[in-house]
């Protein structure tokens, strides 16, 4: 695991402080990158993957492990406990997905529940009532419409139901992969602090190179 900084830009007034496990790259350059977390891709399962249970139960133990060994690592350097855990949801409005295809933030709550009283399960307190633009597809998906906007300041106030629960907490949001210049996560971390959250730190599986 290692450390990094979320820069101050438009869509976030103030540095955060993030972590992250592995480098990640576009797939089709994938061999570039020592264990490559191909296990992201299949918990996303999107409508041309379908995978089938058994690779989905092993993409799930890769996520877990990683929780269960990082996130008290990330409490007992900040010095911070409880921490609530929060996640990032995906790109449509929630009730557009099946359960399999919700199995990151499954994965984590799971996790949380097992890592006991240092850390508050908060994986429902962002709910994405509105869809946005997939950012990740690089190519179209054949039945899969990509609808809604691109990210913009203030996207997850507009396409989100924030959680009264987060007022006065300190937040460990939770995305699969980070990337600069999207600004997902920058704009969830400012609309948190400006819905009450007391702090709020980063943490990604894959951060993209």
């Amino acid at each position: 695991m290692k450390a990094f900084t979320i820069e101050k830009n438009e869509f976030l007034k103030k540095d955060v402080k993030g972590y992250y496990c592995t480098d990640y790259i576009a797939y089709e350059r994938r061999s570039e990158v020592k264990n490559y977390p191909m296990f992201l891709l299949t918990l996303k399962n999107d409508p041309n993957k379908d995978w089938w249970a058994s690779k989905l139960k092993s993409a799930e133990k890769n996520l877990l492990d990683l929780i269960l060994n990082n996130l008290p690592k990330i409490s007992d350097e900040v010095k911070l406990k409880p921490l609530t855990v929060c996640v990032i949801p995906r790109s449509k409005a929630d009730n557009t997905y099946r359960s399999d295809q919700l199995l990151f933030k499954e994965t984590i709550k799971n996790a949380v529940n097992q890592l006991g009283i240092n850390f508050i399960n908060g994986t429902g307190f962002i709910a994405r009532h509105t869809n946005t633009k997939t950012t990740h597809l690089r190519k179209p998906i054949k039945g899969f419409i990509n609808d809604g906007l691109i990210p913009y300041p203030g996207i997850t106030k507009d396409t989100c139901h924030i959680s009264e629960k987060i007022i006065g907490k300190d937040i460990l949001l939770i995305d699969d992969i980070y990337t600069k210049g999207i600004n997902i996560d920058e704009d969830a971390i400012q609309a948190l602090i400006d819905n009450g959250a007391n702090s709020v730190l980063f943490y990604a599986i894959g951060k993209t190179i």
